[in-house]
This record gives C-alpha cells, sequence and structure tokens, in this order.
C-alpha cells in the first residue's frame, strides 16, 4: 500500500476518534497554563526544609506536600479528622486558598484517554495513537514528495484553499504532532502494563526508634540540600506510627529518611522507563514546560478539524475527479493496451483520448493502472502514458510498476511510452524516461520514440496522435476534452491596445473577479489564489478547449492582468481581442510553480521577449521588498509592441527593478534581440549569476533556446552552464 493510500483511508476511517482527541488535547493543553499562571513565581530555588517549616506553622496534620508540574505547592492534611487539601505559597508558608481540581480537565482527561469507555478505551486511545503516528509519517512524506524534497519544504504552497490549508497547516505543525504521537504510544504503553515504570519493589524501611524525639524537616540536612525545583512529593512520617518515615519523592527517584536521625535508611533512583516517562508527559501535555511550548501543543491540538476537513474536501475532490474509463476491453480480448501513471488523475483524461480514438477505429481496446502492466494473447501494440510526480518519482499508485516490468520477460508487442511533466523541473518526464530506458533495455520493441507532452498540452498530444495515426496506416482523430475545473466569470475592466507586428494587434487586458466566501474557496470553488508567473486559463465561448496565459498579475494585486497577441485562426486570441470593457470570460487558475520566485534576497535576471515580457513584469510589481531585479526585454519596435513601459520606467523610478535593458529588431540601432543585449552585458551577466543570481526567461520556444545558447557562452568562463543552474533551481523557462 501506497504512503498516499495509508494517510487517505487512516485520515477517513480514524478522522472522527482523532478529531476527538485532538480537540480534548486543546483543552488538557489549557489546563496547566491556568494553574502555572496560578503558581507563585520564583520560588523553585527555595530549600524543602525552609518550605517545611513555613507550613508547619500554618497547617496542623501534614501528611504530604506535593510540588505539581505547573508550580502550584498542595498540602494535603488531617485537621480534626477531616482531611483538607491546600494550595500554599512556598514563599511564606500561606494558604492561598483549598485546591480541587476542576471537574471539567477530569472528565475532559477521562475522555481524552480512555475515550469514556474503561480500558477498552484505553486500547482504542493506544490504537489512534499509533494512527495518528501512521498519519503524521505519511503526511511528512507526501508534504516532501509535494514540495519537491526538503529544500523545498518551505515554499510557496499551490493549489486550491482546501490544498493550501492541509499543507501549510501540515508543514507547521507537523513536528508536533509525530512526537505527541510517539509520546502518546509510549505512556499508553505504560497504562497498559506493557512496560513497567517501576524497576524494582518499594523497599521495606523503618526508622529506629530510639527514644529520642523526631527531628524537625527543618534541620534535616538531606532537605536542606533539595530545592523546591527537584521536589515532586513529600510525605510525612506518621505521627501514630513511631517507625513510619519521611519519603522525599524527586525527579532522580526516592530517598526515605529516618524520622529520628534525619539519615537515609534507602534510596531508590528513577527507572529509565519512569524518566522517559516524566519527559513524554512534559512534551506530550505541557506540564511543567514552558508556556510557549503549551500554547504550541494546545494550537496543534486545535489544527486538526483543519487537518479533517480539508483532508475530506480534498478527497472528495478527487472522487469527483476520479476515471470512468468506457468500453473498457478486457485483457484476453484487447488487441490494444493502454496502461496509465497519474498523479493527480489527469493523465488519464489523455488515456480516455487514445482509447475512444481507437474505439472508434474498430480496436478491441483495454485501459489499466500502470502497475497492471500485462501482455494478451491478442495484443498488437501497447501504450504507456505516463506522468512524473515531484523529483522524478512515480506517481504514488505506480510505486511498484517499474519492478513488474523487470520481472516480466520482453515480448513482441510494441511498446509506445508517452510522458507528461512540465519543463520547469529538472526532472521533466524522468519517470517516462525510466520506464522507456527500462522497456528497451529488456528488448521491447517500439513503435514510436518517447514523446514528452508540456504542462498537458492538447496541441502536442494533438501532434503525437497524427504521428501515431501515420505509422499505423489508419485515421486516428485524438479528440481530446479535458477535464476542466469550475470556471469563474472575469469581468474586463480595462484594455491598453498595442499596434504589435504586423496584422497581429496585441493587448493588455485587466479583470476584476466576484467577491467569494471563504467556505466557497476551502470547497475550491471561485478563482485559486494565484501569484505572478502562474497561467489563467481563458475558456472561448463555445469551445471545450481552454487557452492559457501567463499571469501579469497576483491575487495580492486585486486583478487578473494578462497580455494576448492575435494569432490568425486563433479562437481564444480573437476573441479576447474583441472584448470590451464590462464584458466576460469564463476563466481557472493553473498553478506554474517551477516558475515562481522564491522567497531570496539573490539577484533576479529577468529575461522576456514579446508578450512574454507579462510574468516578468508581474515579479517586478510585486517586488516590494526591492530585491535587485535585473530585466533584459526584446521586442521588434518600441512604438507598436513595448509592453508594459510606463509601468516599467515607473517601477525603475521607485527601485523594484534595478536596470533594464532592450533591443528591438526592427528599428535602427535598435540593438537586435534579446541575446544581443545579454551579449553586450556578458561581464556583468556573469557577476550576477557567480553572486547566486536567479534566471527567470519567457517567451518563444526559439528565443528560450538562443538565449540559453548565448548564456552558455557567457557562463563558460565560471564553469557554469544553464543545465547546471536547472539542476540547481536557479533557472527557469515559461515557453510558448
Amino acid at each position: 500500500m501506497s504512503w498516499k493510500s495509508i494517510h487517505r483511508w487512516l485520515g477517513l476511517v480514524l478522522g472522527t476518534l482523532a478529531l476527538v482527541l485532538g480537540l480534548t488535547g486543546t483543552l488538557l493543553a489549557v489546563n496547566p497554563l491556568q494553574q502555572a499562571w496560578q503558581a507563585p513565581t520564583g520560588s523553585n530555588g527555595l530549600s524543602v526544609a525552609g518550605l517545611v517549616q513555613r507550613v508547619e506553622r500554618t497547617i496542623p496534620g501534614i501528611e504530604e506536600m506535593r510540588h505539581l508540574p505547573s508550580g502550584v505547592v498542595v498540602v494535603y492534611s488531617f485537621d480534626n479528622d477531616q482531611a483538607r487539601a491546600v494550595r500554599v505559597n512556598p514563599t511564606d508558608g500561606t494558604v492561598l486558598g483549598p485546591y480541587q481540581p476542576s471537574a471539567l480537565p477530569r472528565w475532559v482527561k477521562n475522555l481524552h484517554r480512555t475515550l469514556l469507555l474503561g480500558d477498552a478505551g484505553r486500547w482504542g486511545a493506544a490504537a489512534t495513537a499509533l494512527a495518528m503516528l501512521l498519519l503524521s509519517a505519511s503526511g511528512l512524506v507526501l508534504l516532501l514528495r509535494r514540495m519537491g524534497g526538503w529544500r523545498h519544504v518551505t515554499g510557496r504552497v499551490r493549489g486550491s484553499l482546501a490544498q493550501r490549508v492541509h499543507v501549510v497547516a501540515g508543514r507547521i505543525v507537523l513536528a508536533i504532532l509525530l512526537l505527541s504521537s510517539v509520546t502518546a504510544l509510549y505512556m499508553s504503553s505504560t497504562t497498559l502494563g506493557m512496560i513497567a515504570l517501576d524497576a524494582e519493589p518499594e523497599p521495606e524501611v523503618a526508622s529506629i526508634v530510639s527514644g529520642q524525639p523526631d527531628i524537625p524537616g527543618a534541620q534535616i540536612a538531606l532537605l536542606q540540600q533539595v530545592t523546591l525545583g527537584e521536589l515532586r512529593a513529600l510525605n510525612f512520617p506518621d505521627a501514630s506510627d513511631p517507625e513510619d518515615a519521611w519519603k522525599l519523592a524527586m525527579h532522580q527517584g526516592e530517598i526515605w529518611l529516618d524520622r529520628y536521625t534525619g539519615q537515609a535508611l534507602a534510596t531508590q533512583p528513577a527507572s529509565v522507563a519512569q524518566r522517559l516517562y516524566d519527559w513524554a508527559l512534559l512534551l506530550h501535555a505541557g506540564e511543567g514546560a514552558w508556556w510557549s511550548w503549551t500554547v504550541l501543543l494546545a494550537l496543534t491540538g486545535a489544527s486538526i478539524p483543519l487537518f479533517w476537513i480539508s483532508g475530506l474536501l480534498i478527497w472528495w475532490r478527487a472522487r469527483l475527479d476520479r476515471p470512468r474509463i468506457t468500453h473498457n476491453s478486457p485483457l484476453t480480448q484487447a488487441d490494444m493496451l493502454i496502461f496509465v501513471a497519474s498523479e493527480s488523475g489527469s493523465t488519464w483524461g489523455f488515456a480516455q483520448a487514445l482509447h475512444d480514438a481507437l474505439v472508434r477505429a474498430g480496436h478491441r481496446v483495454h485501459s489499466a493502472p500502470l502497475e497492471q502492466f500485462a501482455t494478451g494473447p491478442l495484443a498488437r501494440q501497447i501504450f504507456v502514458l505516463a506522468a512524473t510526480y515531484g523529483e522524478g518519482q512515480a506517481p504514488a499508485h505506480a510505486g511498484g510498476a517499474l519492478e513488474r516490468i523487470a520481472a516480466l520477460k520482453a515480448g513482441a508487442v510494441p511498446v509506445t511510452v508517452l510522458g507528461f511533466g512540465d519543463r520547469q523541473f529538472p526532472a521533466y518526464c524522468a519517470y517516462a524516461e525510466e520506464i522507456d530506458a527500462l522497456l528497451r533495455k529488456q528488448g521491447w520493441p517500439e513503435l514510436l520514440s518517447l514523446e514528452r507532452v508540456h504542462q498537458q498540452s492538447a496541441q502536442q498530444f494533438a501532434r503525437w496522435g497524427e504521428a501515431l495515426a501515420a505509422v499505423l496506416g489508419e485515421p486516428l482523430a485524438l479528440d481530446y476534452r479535458p477535464r476542466l475545473p469550475a470556471t469563474t466569470a472575469l469581468q474586463l475592466v480595462s484594455r491598453q491596445d498595442y499596434a504589435g507586428r504586423e496584422d497581429q494587434p496585441a493587448v493588455i487586458l485587466r479583470f476584476i473577479w466576484p467577491r467569494q466566501s471563504a467556505w466557497d474557496r476551502l470547497r475550491g470553488r471561485g478563482l485559486a489564489r494565484f501569484a505572478a508567473g502562474d497561467l489563467i486559463a481563458i475558456v472561448p465561448p463555445g469551445s471545450p478547449v481552454p487557452r492559457y496565459y501567463s499571469l501579469a498579475s497576483g491575487s495580492a494585486d486585486g486583478f487578473v492582468e494578462i497580455c494576448v497577441r492575435h494569432l490568425a485562426g486563433g479562437v481564444c486570441s480573437t476573441f479576447l481581442l474583441g472584448l470590451q470593457p464590462g464584458e466576460q470570460v469564463q476563466a481557472f487558475i493553473r498553478e506554474n510553480p517551477g516558475f515562481a520566485l522564491p522567497a531570496s534576497r539573490r539577484p533576479v535576471l529577468l529575461i522576456g521577449a514579446g508578450t512574454g515580457v507579462a510574468p516578468l513584469a508581474g515579479f517586478i510589481r510585486r517586488n516590494e521588498r526591492r530585491v535587485p531585479m535585473h530585466l533584459w526585454f526584446g521586442a521588434r519596435d518600441p512604438a507598436r509592441d513595448y509592453y508594459f513601459r510606463p509601468e516599467i520606467e515607473r517601477w525603475q523610478g521607485e527601485g523594484r527593478v534595478a536596470s533594464v535593458r532592450t533591443a528591438f529588431s526592427r528599428v535602427p540601432d535598435g540593438g537586435g534581440y534579446v541575446q544581443d543585449a545579454l551579449r553586450r552585458d556578458a561581464d556583468r551577466v556573469r557577476e550576477l549569476v557567480s553572486r547566486g543570481a536567479l534566471v527567470r526567461v519567457c517567451g518563444s520556444r526559439p528565443m528560450a533556446r538562443d538565449v540559453a545558447e548565448t548564456l552558455n557562452q557567457i557562463l563558460s568562463a565560471l564553469r557554469l552552464s544553464v543545465a547546471q543552474l536547472k539542476a540547481r533551481g536557479r533557472y527557469a523557462e515559461d515557453v510558448f
């Protein structure tokens, strides 16, 4: 079972019990804070002997004195056959008031420890603690996968509000939840008798009766040496039993003292199990800990409802998006086999399109998850559609797929691999490449070489389908209709028109979105949170396929801004160029985490051409911390396509962008292309990169290729390359 499955099912099955333990744990963490607030401060350095002398002057018939972890000193006594328990001020021995534990914390503690079910409830609480440990451990694994390893664990969290709440809360309190689960398991094991706290039975001791009177407690040398901070409890000798002795309990162990001489009769050091229990109690319940730790424990317990609700919403959303392949033939009857590895389920949409196209062409098709990879007696072709997760890992469900493939004997049926990923990540389509390499090593033939699809591009998938139809020698129309998330209506509020290239005008469009409640955001409705560099998908009227545009703004700006160039025959660009203020579009957000800028003071090189300047302008717009950003921008004519020029000049005056270099290829002395501007600044580029600069490139694919070649030439003197910068997470592209 994968870590994701463990996390999901434990959360769903035991979520209610975890909710009860979390809420009761929060209430119990508050109780020590209340007691500590009532306890006098600055008395831990007082000697126990001095404390005995002070309380004996004010309280007769003392039987026991306890120093609670909260700092409260409680004295138990009998006065005229009436049992009493009072709180005392250790500095002068005065009575502060009666001591009676609150009934609410007692009831809450029983619910927390036994679920109000007695011994059976103790086992249930222990099982829930074990489940919480597994939930926390699996959550840590999934967190690291999602964020791309320890190096990026503090990075920006993307996704729906429910996903962000789940991840951010986990990132903050996961370590405390792990610690709380371990300590709860240890304490449960002692309560259930699985671990004995007392290594040895209590010794039998007796004071030696010699006819002399009791030595006053204030005169016992050992009590003079022990401070209140070390004391747990002190039992006074029974006046009616001449052989009874003092019993001093400290964190280090217990000592019995002769009532007549004050000499030690026996000692019993605390067992290792007892010391561990004391630490577990301190870390789990906060009793005796710094108030800040107790507050953290209370907040951790209070976070469990957030985990439960957000996790439930995430599970429900995934359930609704679960793939449902139609016309799926049994493996033994199919001539075309499709095996899929998908983390979020989106790759199944491509599999369904391929499946349906092959069925329409007269084939019997079997589609299944990759971990079920096999060949059938009638199989003529096998297709593997594989997404890459995190830093090159397999999707959770396909964790054992490579081992399964490796264990099979290579057959004569061709296997074609199609990878899905994001070029912003160094491990782009790495899992698909690993599958393809294994298949070729084993001797499986291929119909088509490995192809890769960037960011679920419908256009790239369609081109792959055309190549497949050509080699199969039969018509094959891949009608891929992406599973679109819920869209939000955006209203256009302003537009800036540019002449752009010949017959290709451009426009900067600014939209606003309707107000939405936190509950809608938590359920993934409404416009997701976004940042400059993310993508917005515009769904033109009458079209099932969205078009993606890089964002020049973030949620914090309060508007959506994009730069659009008209493409001849382009459905979406034609629609957007004709849009007027007050009109609306349907849109949703797609994250582009690999292109985002991390929170850092390192310099940033922003390199863009044409409408590719849009996300770079967004980075500059939000540069409120004045990180040194340097922009290289290329276009054709400053009078026709210098997008965001007024804003860029204003931002430079405000210090949001440290320098701006431009190159215009269609005007005299314009400086050529953006890569030419980089060459002119080669020394400066090398100096910035040597200081750890980040690089972001946005524009057409040929432009990005030329920029990479130019930077490789410039950085060769530093023995650096673009590939090395990408591997270190310092270089990212957003190309179209």
